[in-house]
């Protein structure tokens, strides 16, 4: 984030900018959280809705360790472990051999998990296309466009989050 040394640096016109895009960004949040609320905690197959950010990161980013995710998710490692426990009993997930050290493992997806995550992205897509039906085209590209600029640039202005590159944005959980 930025220092506070630099908002003096902004005009008010500027500020109130921030303050309406701020405004707009609590509505979003809240509106994503309540959306996600009317669906079930757990998905039709038992698995806790958060697990599929498990699941999300194991497809994009490749075999993990249960730390590495934790840490990609900013979560706690029990709560990954259990997750992603979960996710290997319903044959979402499964352990593997880590090569660089063999007490270790690594999560990695199966053929089971990769189809139940495209699942996920299907009805999100189209809960998406319902939402912005009555958008023009050129609207919605233009939004997606302005979307990705604005994660791009948070994602530089956060140090731990620049670091891990913005390869992680190129997807959305499902």
């Amino acid at each position: 984030m930025a220092p506070a040394t630099q908002e003096a640096a902004f005009t008010a016109a500027e500020l109130d900018v921030a303050d309406e895009l701020g405004v707009q960004m609590v509505r979003f949040v809240r509106l994503i959280h309540k959306a996600k609320s009317q669906v079930a905690k757990q998905g039709p197959d038992g698995i806790e809705r958060a697990a599929y950010a498990i699941l999300f990161h194991l497809i994009h980013d490749g075999p993990q360790r249960t730390s590495r995710l934790a840490e990609a998710l900013h979560a706690e490692i029990s709560t990954i472990s259990r997750q992603s426990s979960s996710l290997v009993q319903h044959g979402l997930v499964e352990r593997q051999a880590d090569p660089e050290d063999g007490r270790a493992c690594l999560l990695a997806p199966t053929a089971e998990g990769l189809r139940v995550f495209e699942e996920n992205r299907r009805q999100r897509n189209q809960w998406l296309a319902e939402v912005l039906a009555d958008w023009p085209e050129e609207e919605r590209h233009t939004l997606t466009r302005l979307l990705d600029r604005l994660i791009s640039s948070i994602e530089t202005s956060i140090p731990h989050v620049a670091d891990q590159g913005s390869a992680q944005s190129k997807g959305a959980d499902a």
